[in-house]
Protein backbone atom coordinates (compact mmCIF):
# COMPACT_ATOMS: atom_id res chain seq x y z
CA UNK A 1 0.00 0.00 0.00
CA UNK A 2 1.34 3.42 -0.59
CA UNK A 3 0.72 6.58 1.27
CA UNK A 4 0.55 10.16 0.08
CA UNK A 5 3.02 11.79 2.98
CA UNK A 6 3.97 15.18 3.71
CA UNK A 7 7.60 16.40 5.23
CA UNK A 8 7.79 19.07 7.42
CA UNK A 9 9.25 21.52 4.60
CA UNK A 10 6.14 21.03 2.79
CA UNK A 11 7.26 18.82 -0.09
CA UNK A 12 5.04 15.99 -0.68
CA UNK A 13 6.09 12.38 -1.42
CA UNK A 14 4.86 8.44 -1.26
CA UNK A 15 5.72 5.92 0.90
CA UNK A 16 5.45 2.58 -0.59
CA UNK A 17 7.39 0.81 2.14
CA UNK A 18 4.83 -1.49 4.67
CA UNK A 19 7.00 -1.10 7.58
CA UNK A 20 7.64 2.50 7.28
CA UNK A 21 4.03 3.43 5.42
CA UNK A 22 2.58 1.79 8.92
CA UNK A 23 4.62 3.63 11.01
CA UNK A 24 3.86 6.97 9.70
CA UNK A 25 0.04 5.89 9.47
CA UNK A 26 -0.06 4.98 13.38
CA UNK A 27 2.03 7.80 14.33
CA UNK A 28 -0.87 10.47 11.94
CA UNK A 29 -3.20 8.69 14.16
CA UNK A 30 -1.72 9.37 17.27
CA UNK A 31 -1.55 13.28 16.36
CA UNK A 32 -5.42 12.46 15.39
CA UNK A 33 -6.31 11.64 18.47
CA UNK A 34 -4.05 14.09 20.30
CA UNK A 35 -6.66 16.52 18.23
CA UNK A 36 -9.27 15.04 19.04
CA UNK A 37 -8.70 15.18 23.45
CA UNK A 38 -7.63 18.78 22.41
CA UNK A 39 -10.94 19.68 21.03
CA UNK A 40 -13.10 17.38 23.43
CA UNK A 41 -10.98 18.28 26.95
CA UNK A 42 -9.32 21.80 26.20
CA UNK A 43 -7.70 21.70 29.73
CA UNK A 44 -5.43 19.22 28.77
CA UNK A 45 -1.11 19.83 28.23
CA UNK A 46 -0.30 17.80 25.64
CA UNK A 47 3.30 15.48 26.26
CA UNK A 48 4.21 13.07 23.20
CA UNK A 49 2.80 10.67 20.83
CA UNK A 50 4.62 7.84 19.44
CA UNK A 51 4.13 5.28 17.45
CA UNK A 52 5.14 2.09 18.78
CA UNK A 53 5.36 -2.02 17.37
CA UNK A 54 1.92 -2.56 17.90
CA UNK A 55 0.40 1.13 17.57
CA UNK A 56 0.78 4.27 19.00
CA UNK A 57 0.00 6.28 22.50
CA UNK A 58 -0.33 9.93 23.66
CA UNK A 59 0.60 11.44 27.10
CA UNK A 60 -1.23 13.92 28.82
CA UNK A 61 -1.60 15.87 31.61
CA UNK A 62 -5.09 16.76 32.85
CA UNK A 63 -6.23 17.50 36.01
CA UNK A 64 -9.31 15.45 36.41
CA UNK A 65 -7.50 12.79 34.69
CA UNK A 66 -9.42 10.27 32.14
CA UNK A 67 -11.99 7.47 32.69
CA UNK A 68 -12.39 4.28 30.51
CA UNK A 69 -16.08 6.26 29.35
CA UNK A 70 -13.75 8.82 27.94
CA UNK A 71 -12.27 6.54 25.27
CA UNK A 72 -15.35 6.14 23.22
CA UNK A 73 -15.94 9.98 23.07
CA UNK A 74 -12.29 9.99 21.81
CA UNK A 75 -12.80 7.90 19.21
CA UNK A 76 -15.69 8.74 18.17
CA UNK A 77 -14.48 12.46 17.83
CA UNK A 78 -11.50 11.21 16.15
CA UNK A 79 -13.94 9.65 13.15
CA UNK A 80 -15.49 13.27 12.58
CA UNK A 81 -12.08 14.82 12.19
CA UNK A 82 -11.23 12.07 9.97
CA UNK A 83 -14.60 12.64 8.03
CA UNK A 84 -13.36 16.80 8.05
CA UNK A 85 -10.52 15.30 5.78
CA UNK A 86 -7.95 18.27 7.98
CA UNK A 87 -4.65 18.81 6.63
CA UNK A 88 -1.54 18.13 8.43
CA UNK A 89 -0.16 21.46 8.29
CA UNK A 90 3.74 21.92 8.09
CA UNK A 91 6.13 24.73 9.24
CA UNK A 92 9.30 25.28 9.50
CA UNK A 93 9.86 28.23 12.84
CA UNK A 94 12.69 29.90 14.88
CA UNK A 95 12.98 27.82 18.43
CA UNK A 96 12.60 31.25 19.73
CA UNK A 97 9.01 31.54 17.72
CA UNK A 98 8.08 28.12 19.06
CA UNK A 99 8.81 28.77 22.78
CA UNK A 100 6.55 31.94 22.92
CA UNK A 101 3.65 30.01 21.20
CA UNK A 102 3.40 27.37 23.42
CA UNK A 103 4.28 29.56 26.38
CA UNK A 104 1.33 30.88 25.30
CA UNK A 105 -1.41 28.49 24.79
CA UNK A 106 0.31 26.80 28.12
CA UNK A 107 2.01 23.97 27.01
CA UNK A 108 5.00 23.55 29.46
CA UNK A 109 5.77 20.28 28.51
CA UNK A 110 6.51 21.29 24.92
CA UNK A 111 8.45 24.06 25.67
CA UNK A 112 10.73 22.02 28.23
CA UNK A 113 10.98 19.83 24.90
CA UNK A 114 11.62 22.56 22.71
CA UNK A 115 14.46 24.03 24.98
CA UNK A 116 16.02 20.51 25.06
CA UNK A 117 15.94 20.58 21.08
CA UNK A 118 19.20 21.02 18.79
CA UNK A 119 19.17 23.79 16.42
CA UNK A 120 17.52 27.40 15.76
CA UNK A 121 15.08 26.20 13.78
CA UNK A 122 12.26 23.10 14.21
CA UNK A 123 9.15 21.84 12.57
CA UNK A 124 5.56 22.07 14.16
CA UNK A 125 2.25 20.65 12.48
CA UNK A 126 -0.75 21.99 12.48
CA UNK A 127 -3.71 19.83 12.50
CA UNK A 128 -7.73 21.36 12.84
CA UNK A 129 -6.73 23.63 16.23
CA UNK A 130 -4.48 21.75 17.21
CA UNK A 131 -0.42 23.15 16.95
CA UNK A 132 1.87 20.46 17.72
CA UNK A 133 5.52 20.52 18.07
CA UNK A 134 6.78 17.23 15.57
CA UNK A 135 9.18 16.75 13.37
CA UNK A 136 7.43 14.45 11.13
CA UNK A 137 6.53 13.09 8.33
CA UNK A 138 2.52 12.55 8.41
CA UNK A 139 -0.18 11.86 6.37
CA UNK A 140 -1.06 14.77 3.87
CA UNK A 141 -4.64 14.84 5.50
CA UNK A 142 -6.78 12.86 7.82
CA UNK A 143 -8.90 11.76 5.40
CA UNK A 144 -6.29 8.97 4.52
CA UNK A 145 -7.16 7.53 7.99
CA UNK A 146 -9.53 4.63 7.36
CA UNK A 147 -12.40 4.97 10.05
CA UNK A 148 -12.44 1.50 10.65
CA UNK A 149 -8.30 0.77 10.56
CA UNK A 150 -8.33 2.43 14.36
CA UNK A 151 -9.51 1.73 17.90
CA UNK A 152 -8.76 3.53 21.22
CA UNK A 153 -7.71 1.00 23.40
CA UNK A 154 -7.08 1.54 26.98
CA UNK A 155 -5.64 4.33 29.46
CA UNK A 156 -2.63 3.71 31.47
CA UNK A 157 -0.29 5.85 34.48
CA UNK A 158 2.52 7.03 33.03
CA UNK A 159 5.58 9.73 33.84
CA UNK A 160 6.87 12.44 32.44
CA UNK A 161 9.53 11.60 30.04
CA UNK A 162 10.01 8.01 31.56
CA UNK A 163 10.87 9.49 35.22
CA UNK A 164 9.50 8.93 37.96
CA UNK A 165 10.39 11.46 40.07
CA UNK A 166 8.75 13.68 37.07
CA UNK A 167 4.65 14.65 37.18
CA UNK A 168 2.40 11.70 36.55
CA UNK A 169 1.00 11.85 33.58
CA UNK A 170 -2.07 9.78 31.60
CA UNK A 171 -1.35 7.53 28.80
CA UNK A 172 -4.07 6.51 25.83
CA UNK A 173 -3.08 3.87 24.19
CA UNK A 174 -4.42 3.30 20.55
CA UNK A 175 -3.56 1.02 17.59
CA UNK A 176 -4.29 1.55 14.00
CA UNK A 177 -3.89 -0.88 10.92
CA UNK A 178 -3.63 -0.14 6.53
CA UNK A 179 -6.95 -1.89 6.57
CA UNK A 180 -9.77 -2.76 8.70
CA UNK A 181 -9.46 -6.24 8.56
CA UNK A 182 -5.89 -6.68 9.91
CA UNK A 183 -7.26 -4.32 12.72
CA UNK A 184 -9.98 -6.97 13.54
CA UNK A 185 -7.54 -9.38 13.30
CA UNK A 186 -5.27 -7.68 15.93
CA UNK A 187 -8.42 -6.88 17.98
CA UNK A 188 -9.04 -10.67 18.32
CA UNK A 189 -5.84 -11.43 19.14
CA UNK A 190 -6.21 -8.83 22.23
CA UNK A 191 -9.43 -10.89 23.42
CA UNK A 192 -7.64 -14.16 23.29
CA UNK A 193 -4.93 -12.48 25.12
CA UNK A 194 -7.16 -11.63 27.65
CA UNK A 195 -8.31 -15.24 28.17
CA UNK A 196 -4.34 -16.12 28.42
CA UNK A 197 -3.58 -13.48 30.77
CA UNK A 198 -1.12 -15.54 32.70
CA UNK A 199 -2.11 -13.48 35.78
CA UNK A 200 -5.06 -14.32 35.81
CA UNK A 201 -4.34 -17.92 34.92
CA UNK A 202 -1.71 -17.98 37.88
CA UNK A 203 -4.42 -16.99 40.46
CA UNK A 204 -6.87 -19.17 39.31
CA UNK A 205 -4.45 -22.49 38.72
CA UNK A 206 -3.07 -21.36 42.35
CA UNK A 207 0.34 -20.98 40.46
CA UNK A 208 2.46 -18.25 42.29
CA UNK A 209 0.81 -15.00 43.75
CA UNK A 210 2.75 -11.50 44.12
CA UNK A 211 2.14 -9.62 47.37
CA UNK A 212 2.63 -5.60 47.79
CA UNK A 213 3.74 -6.88 51.34
CA UNK A 214 6.81 -8.18 50.39
CA UNK A 215 7.28 -5.95 47.38
CA UNK A 216 6.14 -5.52 43.46
CA UNK A 217 7.97 -7.45 41.03
CA UNK A 218 8.88 -10.26 43.09
CA UNK A 219 7.07 -13.62 42.44
CA UNK A 220 5.73 -16.28 45.15
CA UNK A 221 6.21 -19.75 43.60
CA UNK A 222 3.02 -21.76 45.43
CA UNK A 223 3.32 -26.10 45.33
CA UNK A 224 1.73 -26.40 41.90
CA UNK A 225 3.67 -23.93 39.90
CA UNK A 226 6.89 -24.74 41.91
CA UNK A 227 5.92 -28.66 39.93
CA UNK A 228 5.98 -26.79 36.55
CA UNK A 229 8.93 -24.98 37.78
CA UNK A 230 11.07 -27.77 38.97
CA UNK A 231 10.03 -29.96 35.63
CA UNK A 232 11.70 -27.24 33.10
CA UNK A 233 15.01 -26.86 34.99
CA UNK A 234 15.33 -30.64 35.33
CA UNK A 235 14.72 -31.31 31.77
CA UNK A 236 16.81 -28.24 30.99
CA UNK A 237 19.67 -29.34 33.77
CA UNK A 238 20.02 -32.79 32.20
CA UNK A 239 20.23 -31.64 28.56
CA UNK A 240 22.73 -29.21 29.18
CA UNK A 241 24.80 -32.04 31.61
CA UNK A 242 24.31 -34.19 28.33
CA UNK A 243 25.71 -31.65 26.15
CA UNK A 244 28.87 -30.76 28.01
CA UNK A 245 27.60 -27.78 30.73
CA UNK A 246 28.78 -28.09 33.96
CA UNK A 247 26.93 -26.55 36.81
CA UNK A 248 28.26 -23.92 39.00
CA UNK A 249 26.77 -22.09 41.48
CA UNK A 250 27.83 -18.52 42.65
CA UNK A 251 27.35 -15.72 45.33
CA UNK A 252 24.02 -13.82 44.98
CA UNK A 253 26.35 -10.50 47.04
CA UNK A 254 29.89 -9.78 45.98
CA UNK A 255 32.18 -6.42 47.04
CA UNK A 256 31.38 -3.45 44.64
CA UNK A 257 34.95 -3.53 43.08
CA UNK A 258 33.92 -7.01 41.30
CA UNK A 259 31.41 -4.97 39.05
CA UNK A 260 33.44 -2.13 38.94
CA UNK A 261 35.94 -4.35 37.07
CA UNK A 262 33.14 -5.69 34.80
CA UNK A 263 31.79 -2.23 34.19
CA UNK A 264 28.42 -2.71 35.17
CA UNK A 265 29.18 -0.16 38.22
CA UNK A 266 29.41 2.73 36.02
CA UNK A 267 26.77 1.74 33.18
CA UNK A 268 24.65 -0.31 35.05
CA UNK A 269 24.53 1.22 38.37
CA UNK A 270 21.13 2.75 38.09
CA UNK A 271 19.20 -1.24 37.71
CA UNK A 272 21.64 -2.64 40.98
CA UNK A 273 20.71 -2.69 44.85
CA UNK A 274 23.16 -1.76 46.67
CA UNK A 275 23.70 -2.09 50.74
CA UNK A 276 27.06 -2.03 52.95
CA UNK A 277 28.56 -4.04 55.59
CA UNK A 278 31.83 -3.21 57.73
CA UNK A 279 32.18 0.07 56.01
CA UNK A 280 32.39 -1.62 52.35
CA UNK A 281 29.49 -1.60 49.09
CA UNK A 282 27.87 -4.48 48.47
CA UNK A 283 25.58 -5.51 45.01
CA UNK A 284 23.17 -7.60 45.00
CA UNK A 285 24.03 -9.44 41.56
CA UNK A 286 22.36 -8.17 38.05
CA UNK A 287 24.02 -10.72 36.44
CA UNK A 288 25.90 -14.25 36.59
CA UNK A 289 28.61 -13.50 34.34
CA UNK A 290 31.72 -12.19 36.87
CA UNK A 291 31.05 -15.13 38.60
CA UNK A 292 31.45 -17.92 36.17
CA UNK A 293 34.48 -15.52 35.23
CA UNK A 294 35.91 -16.33 38.95
CA UNK A 295 35.62 -19.30 38.73
CA UNK A 296 37.46 -20.03 34.94
CA UNK A 297 40.17 -17.59 36.35
CA UNK A 298 40.44 -19.58 39.17
CA UNK A 299 42.69 -21.81 37.92
CA UNK A 300 44.90 -21.32 34.50
CA UNK A 301 43.66 -23.01 31.29
CA UNK A 302 45.36 -24.87 28.81
CA UNK A 303 44.06 -25.13 25.13
CA UNK A 304 43.24 -28.24 25.78
CA UNK A 305 40.85 -27.06 28.65
CA UNK A 306 38.73 -25.24 26.19
CA UNK A 307 35.87 -25.29 25.18
CA UNK A 308 34.42 -24.57 28.92
CA UNK A 309 30.93 -24.60 29.42
CA UNK A 310 29.31 -22.95 32.87
CA UNK A 311 25.72 -22.98 33.36
CA UNK A 312 23.93 -22.11 36.53
CA UNK A 313 19.94 -20.90 37.43
CA UNK A 314 21.11 -18.27 38.96
CA UNK A 315 18.66 -15.60 40.58
CA UNK A 316 19.10 -11.91 40.34
CA UNK A 317 18.10 -8.87 40.89
CA UNK A 318 17.14 -5.16 38.95
CA UNK A 319 15.53 -2.37 39.71
CA UNK A 320 12.46 -1.88 37.24
CA UNK A 321 10.05 1.23 37.60
CA UNK A 322 6.70 -0.07 38.88
CA UNK A 323 5.28 1.16 35.99
CA UNK A 324 6.72 -1.67 33.52
CA UNK A 325 6.12 -4.65 35.86
CA UNK A 326 3.88 -7.33 34.66
CA UNK A 327 3.26 -10.20 36.28
CA UNK A 328 6.24 -13.09 35.83
CA UNK A 329 6.86 -11.60 32.38
CA UNK A 330 8.92 -8.22 33.74
CA UNK A 331 10.44 -8.21 37.47
CA UNK A 332 12.66 -7.34 39.84
CA UNK A 333 13.76 -11.09 40.70
CA UNK A 334 14.15 -13.50 38.44
CA UNK A 335 16.05 -16.88 37.81
CA UNK A 336 18.29 -16.95 34.57
CA UNK A 337 18.81 -19.83 32.78
CA UNK A 338 22.61 -18.65 32.87
CA UNK A 339 25.21 -20.12 30.08
CA UNK A 340 28.86 -18.92 29.78
CA UNK A 341 31.35 -20.24 27.02
CA UNK A 342 35.00 -19.67 26.81
CA UNK A 343 36.55 -21.34 23.81
CA UNK A 344 39.36 -20.62 21.39
CA UNK A 345 38.76 -18.40 18.05
CA UNK A 346 38.92 -21.92 15.94
CA UNK A 347 36.11 -23.59 18.54
CA UNK A 348 33.93 -20.39 18.10
CA UNK A 349 31.48 -22.04 14.63
CA UNK A 350 31.06 -25.00 16.52
CA UNK A 351 29.91 -23.31 19.78
CA UNK A 352 27.83 -21.76 18.23
CA UNK A 353 26.30 -24.42 15.88
CA UNK A 354 25.80 -26.53 19.14
CA UNK A 355 23.81 -22.78 21.03
CA UNK A 356 21.73 -22.64 18.16
CA UNK A 357 21.04 -26.67 18.08
CA UNK A 358 20.14 -26.61 21.77
CA UNK A 359 17.70 -23.52 21.13
CA UNK A 360 15.72 -25.07 18.57
CA UNK A 361 15.70 -28.41 20.44
CA UNK A 362 14.09 -26.23 23.87
CA UNK A 363 11.74 -24.98 21.49
CA UNK A 364 10.57 -28.38 19.94
CA UNK A 365 10.33 -29.65 23.34
CA UNK A 366 8.08 -27.07 24.55
CA UNK A 367 5.77 -26.81 21.90
CA UNK A 368 6.84 -23.59 19.91
CA UNK A 369 6.68 -24.28 16.26
CA UNK A 370 7.39 -20.81 15.05
CA UNK A 371 10.13 -18.39 15.34
CA UNK A 372 11.51 -14.92 14.20
CA UNK A 373 15.72 -14.94 14.26
CA UNK A 374 17.66 -11.75 14.09
CA UNK A 375 21.04 -11.26 13.85
CA UNK A 376 22.23 -8.02 15.75
CA UNK A 377 25.42 -6.28 14.31
CA UNK A 378 27.18 -3.39 14.55
CA UNK A 379 26.58 0.28 12.61
CA UNK A 380 29.33 0.21 10.26
CA UNK A 381 30.06 4.01 10.10
CA UNK A 382 30.47 4.11 14.33
CA UNK A 383 32.69 1.28 13.89
CA UNK A 384 35.23 2.92 16.59
CA UNK A 385 32.59 2.88 19.29
CA UNK A 386 32.73 -0.86 19.71
CA UNK A 387 34.86 -2.86 21.59
CA UNK A 388 36.74 -5.58 20.09
CA UNK A 389 38.90 -5.91 16.95
CA UNK A 390 37.85 -5.65 13.70
CA UNK A 391 38.94 -9.56 13.13
CA UNK A 392 37.01 -10.53 16.37
CA UNK A 393 33.68 -9.17 14.66
CA UNK A 394 34.83 -10.51 11.12
CA UNK A 395 35.38 -13.62 12.92
CA UNK A 396 32.19 -13.91 15.30
CA UNK A 397 29.86 -12.56 12.39
CA UNK A 398 30.47 -14.91 10.16
CA UNK A 399 30.56 -17.58 13.00
CA UNK A 400 26.85 -16.68 13.70
CA UNK A 401 25.79 -16.06 9.61
CA UNK A 402 26.79 -19.60 8.94
CA UNK A 403 25.44 -21.39 11.88
CA UNK A 404 21.95 -19.88 10.71
CA UNK A 405 22.46 -20.47 6.82
CA UNK A 406 23.65 -23.93 7.63
CA UNK A 407 20.39 -25.30 9.45
CA UNK A 408 18.22 -22.84 6.56
CA UNK A 409 17.01 -20.66 8.72
CA UNK A 410 15.87 -17.56 7.96
CA UNK A 411 17.08 -14.41 9.46
CA UNK A 412 17.04 -10.42 9.54
CA UNK A 413 19.79 -8.36 9.91
CA UNK A 414 19.59 -5.42 12.33
CA UNK A 415 22.10 -3.23 11.66
CA UNK A 416 23.14 -0.90 14.49
CA UNK A 417 21.65 -3.09 16.79
CA UNK A 418 24.38 -4.82 18.23
CA UNK A 419 25.91 -3.98 21.74
CA UNK A 420 29.06 -2.21 21.99
CA UNK A 421 30.69 -5.66 23.07
CA UNK A 422 29.94 -7.82 20.45
CA UNK A 423 27.14 -8.94 17.78
CA UNK A 424 24.29 -11.23 18.90
CA UNK A 425 21.39 -13.99 17.70
CA UNK A 426 18.47 -13.45 18.95
CA UNK A 427 15.40 -16.15 18.77
CA UNK A 428 11.87 -14.86 19.09
CA UNK A 429 9.49 -17.74 19.88
CA UNK A 430 5.82 -17.34 18.04
CA UNK A 431 2.75 -18.50 20.68
CA UNK A 432 -0.50 -19.72 19.99
CA UNK A 433 -1.90 -16.75 18.77
CA UNK A 434 1.03 -15.53 16.81
CA UNK A 435 3.15 -13.15 19.57
CA UNK A 436 6.59 -13.25 19.06
CA UNK A 437 8.78 -13.58 22.89
CA UNK A 438 12.10 -12.71 22.98
CA UNK A 439 13.37 -15.60 24.90
CA UNK A 440 16.77 -16.85 23.61
CA UNK A 441 19.78 -15.52 23.04
CA UNK A 442 23.35 -16.35 21.95
CA UNK A 443 25.84 -13.15 22.35
CA UNK A 444 29.63 -12.30 21.81
CA UNK A 445 31.88 -10.18 24.34
CA UNK A 446 35.26 -8.77 23.67
CA UNK A 447 34.73 -7.05 26.55
CA UNK A 448 34.27 -8.71 29.49
CA UNK A 449 37.60 -11.50 28.98
CA UNK A 450 39.92 -7.91 28.85
CA UNK A 451 38.48 -6.26 31.62
CA UNK A 452 38.95 -9.49 33.78
CA UNK A 453 42.24 -10.30 31.85
CA UNK A 454 41.24 -14.14 30.97
CA UNK A 455 43.75 -16.16 29.30
CA UNK A 456 44.74 -19.69 28.23
CA UNK A 457 48.11 -21.25 27.41
CA UNK A 458 47.86 -22.01 23.59
CA UNK A 459 49.42 -24.16 22.23
CA UNK A 460 52.58 -22.52 21.44
CA UNK A 461 53.17 -22.30 24.93
CA UNK A 462 52.13 -18.44 25.28
CA UNK A 463 48.98 -16.83 26.23
CA UNK A 464 46.43 -16.11 25.00
CA UNK A 465 42.65 -14.32 24.99
CA UNK A 466 39.73 -17.08 24.80
CA UNK A 467 36.26 -16.06 23.11
CA UNK A 468 33.01 -15.83 25.43
CA UNK A 469 30.13 -16.19 24.56
CA UNK A 470 26.96 -15.44 26.54
CA UNK A 471 24.48 -17.91 26.05
CA UNK A 472 20.14 -18.29 27.31
CA UNK A 473 17.74 -20.72 26.63
CA UNK A 474 14.49 -19.49 28.67
CA UNK A 475 15.62 -15.79 29.06
CA UNK A 476 14.43 -16.19 32.74
CA UNK A 477 12.45 -18.89 34.15
CA UNK A 478 9.71 -16.29 35.52
CA UNK A 479 9.32 -14.86 32.08
CA UNK A 480 9.38 -18.21 30.34
CA UNK A 481 6.81 -19.83 32.60
CA UNK A 482 4.59 -16.75 31.97
CA UNK A 483 5.03 -17.46 28.38
CA UNK A 484 4.25 -21.38 28.51
CA UNK A 485 0.81 -20.47 30.80
CA UNK A 486 0.18 -18.07 27.74
CA UNK A 487 0.80 -20.13 24.88
CA UNK A 488 -1.12 -23.49 27.01
CA UNK A 489 -4.01 -20.84 28.06
CA UNK A 490 -2.70 -22.87 31.59
CA UNK A 491 -3.94 -26.17 30.00
CA UNK A 492 -0.15 -27.42 30.08
CA UNK A 493 0.83 -30.66 28.33
CA UNK A 494 0.57 -33.90 30.31
CA UNK A 495 4.52 -33.70 30.93
CA UNK A 496 4.32 -30.34 32.22
CA UNK A 497 0.99 -30.48 34.08
CA UNK A 498 1.32 -30.18 37.80
CA UNK A 499 -1.50 -32.46 37.98
CA UNK A 500 -1.58 -35.07 35.49
CA UNK A 501 -4.39 -36.72 36.77
CA UNK A 502 -7.12 -36.68 39.46
CA UNK A 503 -8.90 -39.88 40.41
CA UNK A 504 -12.56 -39.35 41.41
CA UNK A 505 -14.71 -41.82 43.68
CA UNK A 506 -18.37 -41.61 42.68
CA UNK A 507 -19.10 -42.46 46.10
CA UNK A 508 -17.85 -42.80 49.31
CA UNK A 509 -17.61 -46.72 49.24
CA UNK A 510 -15.44 -46.50 46.78
CA UNK A 511 -13.10 -44.29 48.04
CA UNK A 512 -10.73 -46.86 49.23
CA UNK A 513 -10.20 -48.55 45.65
CA UNK A 514 -9.42 -45.01 44.88
CA UNK A 515 -7.00 -44.60 47.57
CA UNK A 516 -4.99 -47.16 45.85
CA UNK A 517 -5.37 -46.09 42.52
CA UNK A 518 -3.81 -42.97 43.67
CA UNK A 519 -1.03 -44.68 45.48
CA UNK A 520 -0.13 -46.82 42.57
CA UNK A 521 -0.08 -43.51 40.55
CA UNK A 522 2.01 -41.78 42.71
CA UNK A 523 4.40 -44.89 42.82
CA UNK A 524 5.09 -44.80 39.14
CA UNK A 525 6.20 -41.15 39.86
CA UNK A 526 3.29 -39.47 38.52
CA UNK A 527 1.70 -36.14 39.98
CA UNK A 528 -1.88 -37.48 41.18
CA UNK A 529 -5.20 -35.99 43.45
CA UNK A 530 -7.86 -37.93 44.99
CA UNK A 531 -10.98 -35.62 44.61
CA UNK A 532 -13.35 -37.37 47.48
CA UNK A 533 -15.18 -34.37 48.15
CA UNK A 534 -19.09 -35.30 49.05
CA UNK A 535 -20.10 -33.16 46.00
CA UNK A 536 -21.70 -34.87 42.64
CA UNK A 537 -19.75 -36.78 39.67
CA UNK A 538 -20.53 -33.60 37.15
CA UNK A 539 -19.23 -30.82 40.22
CA UNK A 540 -16.20 -32.69 39.89
CA UNK A 541 -15.81 -33.00 36.74
CA UNK A 542 -16.21 -29.34 35.85
CA UNK A 543 -13.84 -28.55 38.47
CA UNK A 544 -11.20 -30.92 37.10
CA UNK A 545 -11.79 -29.59 33.88
CA UNK A 546 -11.28 -25.51 35.13
CA UNK A 547 -8.45 -26.58 36.90
CA UNK A 548 -7.53 -27.73 33.65
CA UNK A 549 -5.90 -31.34 34.87
CA UNK A 550 -5.37 -33.60 31.94
CA UNK A 551 -7.18 -36.60 32.90
CA UNK A 552 -9.88 -37.78 34.85
CA UNK A 553 -9.90 -41.30 36.59
CA UNK A 554 -13.46 -42.24 37.49
CA UNK A 555 -14.05 -45.45 40.05
CA UNK A 556 -17.77 -46.67 41.16
CA UNK A 557 -18.66 -50.04 41.10
CA UNK A 558 -18.43 -51.32 37.86
CA UNK A 559 -14.47 -50.34 38.30
CA UNK A 560 -14.05 -51.42 41.84
CA UNK A 561 -15.13 -55.08 40.43
CA UNK A 562 -13.12 -55.11 37.27
CA UNK A 563 -10.01 -53.28 38.56
CA UNK A 564 -10.16 -50.57 36.17
CA UNK A 565 -10.51 -47.10 36.32
CA UNK A 566 -12.91 -45.28 33.40
CA UNK A 567 -10.55 -42.65 31.79
CA UNK A 568 -11.58 -39.14 30.88
CA UNK A 569 -9.51 -36.10 28.99
CA UNK A 570 -9.85 -32.75 28.73
CA UNK A 571 -9.35 -32.66 25.21
CA UNK A 572 -11.73 -35.06 23.81
CA UNK A 573 -13.68 -36.51 27.07
CA UNK A 574 -14.51 -40.33 27.67
CA UNK A 575 -12.02 -42.61 26.28
CA UNK A 576 -13.64 -45.85 28.02
CA UNK A 577 -12.04 -48.22 30.43
CA UNK A 578 -8.61 -49.24 31.00
CA UNK A 579 -6.68 -51.24 33.07
CA UNK A 580 -4.51 -49.02 35.86
CA UNK A 581 -1.42 -50.66 34.27
CA UNK A 582 -2.55 -49.94 30.05
CA UNK A 583 -3.71 -46.19 31.37
CA UNK A 584 -0.26 -45.93 33.24
CA UNK A 585 1.42 -47.26 29.61
CA UNK A 586 -0.16 -45.05 27.66
CA UNK A 587 0.45 -41.92 29.92
CA UNK A 588 4.28 -42.82 30.16
CA UNK A 589 4.32 -42.54 26.49
CA UNK A 590 2.60 -39.71 26.33
CA UNK A 591 5.44 -38.08 29.07
CA UNK A 592 8.50 -39.39 27.59
CA UNK A 593 7.84 -38.42 23.79
CA UNK A 594 6.83 -34.81 25.82
CA UNK A 595 3.63 -34.78 23.59
CA UNK A 596 1.46 -31.31 23.37
CA UNK A 597 -1.32 -33.30 22.94
CA UNK A 598 -2.97 -37.18 23.99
Amino acid sequence: MSLKIKYADGTSGEMADANSALEIYRHSTSHLMAAAVHSLFPEVHLGIGPAISDGFYYDFERPDGFVEEDLKKIEARMKELVAQNLSFEPSIISKEEAIEFFNKQGEHLKVELIREKAGERLSCYRLGQLVDFCTGPHLCSTGQIDPDSFHVLSIAGSYWRGDEHNQQLQRIYGTAFLTPAELQDYLNQLEEAKKRDHRKLGRELDLFSISEEAGPGLIFWHPKGTRVRLIVEDFLRKELIHRGYEFVTTPHVARDVLWKTSGHYEYYRQNMYMFRIDDEEFVIKPMNCPGHIHIYKSQMKSYRDLPVRFAEFGTVYRYEKSGVLHGTLRVRGFTQDDGHIFCTPEQVYDEISNSMDLVLFIMKNFGFDQFKVELSVRDEAKKGEYAGTEEDWQMAEEALTQSLRSRGINWTRMEGEAVFYGPKIDVKLIDAIGRPWQLSTIQFDFTLPKRFNLSYIGSDGREHQPVMVHRALLGSIERFLGVLIEHYAGAFPIWLAPVQAVVIPIAERHQEYARKVLSRLTEAGFRAEIDDRNEKMGYKIRAAQTNKIPYMLVVGDKELQSGEVAVRNRFSGDEGALTLESFLEKIEGFVNNRSVRP
